[in-house]
């Protein structure tokens, strides 16, 4: 019986070292998929450089600004709580400058967090122009890598990463099919399309995040200046957004 017994318990031991084994390289496998993953969905450098400055420089946000920033945070942790996905349209007049950098930053900035399979990023205007070209110089100065197929509203193609999604953006309205007629967070960015549309239908929550619009500065020697001054504080601010959540 003695006997018995020791065999029993060098064969549990022997089958506890195996799952051990086992659950040590499945670990070790997933490590190495992640950073895998990691790795072919690193940023392009000069925007990896950019994206280093600004959430440096979340002190420069004032304190009215950041609490109405964390109602758009509050909205995504309580769409995840519920296990569902977030989904934020960012809304100004003509979805032309605004609304497309917010749309942009906000989703490169889920990316950047490790959050964007909870965030679905969309943008609209109360009427369609086309996503000026004078926002697009800015966005690539910033580092993205923005291809133009040509035509009057042209579909940009915006990517972040060599292997990283592509972005699709043209100017449209806030009620146009691309985007989510309801379930969503109606992100005002402009004062003009705030106060204009007092209603959005479908939109679960409002909150007015509105912006200066640099289109003020066109054909000006501070039209580049306007633009990347713009850019880069709605940049930081959906970086603030994605960090809180």
């Amino acid at each position: 019986m003695k006997y018995s017994l020791s065999v029993i318990a060098v064969l549990m031991a022997l089958c506890m070292w195996s799952c051990s084994s086992g659950d040590s390289k499945e670990k070790m496998s997933t490590r190495a998929d992640d950073k895998q993953s990691s790795s072919e969905m690193r940023m392009y450098p000069p925007l990896e450089k950019y994206i280093g400055e600004i959430t440096g420089d979340f002190d420069s946000i004032s304190a009215e600004r950041k609490n109405l920033l964390t109602e758009v945070s509050d909205y995504i942790r309580s769409k995840r709580k519920e296990g569902e996905a977030a989904r934020l349209t960012f809304i100004c007049t003509h979805n032309s400058r605004r609304s497309h950098m917010s749309q942009i930053w906000a989703a490169t900035a889920a990316r950047h967090y490790g959050i964007d399979n909870i965030i679905t990023t969309f943008s609209g205007g109360t009427e369609a122009t086309a996503f000026n070209p004078r926002a697009v110089a800015a966005m690539q100065r910033a580092g993205f890598t923005i291809n133009n197929p040509g035509g009057e509203n042209p579909p940009y193609e915006v990517t972040f990463s060599e292997n990283g999604p592509e972005m699709i953006c043209f100017s449209k309205k806030y009620d146009d099919m691309a985007n989510p007629s309801s379930g969503f967070m109606a992100v005002m960015t402009c004062s003009d399309a705030d106060e204009n549309c007092p209603i959005i239908p479908g939109a679960e929550k409002r909150v007015p995040v509105t912006y200066e619009d640099p289109k003020a500065f066109d054909g000006t020697d501070r039209e580049a200046i306007a633009y990347d001054e713009r850019c880069r504080q709605i940049a930081t601010e959906m970086f603030y957004v994605m960090s809180q959540v």
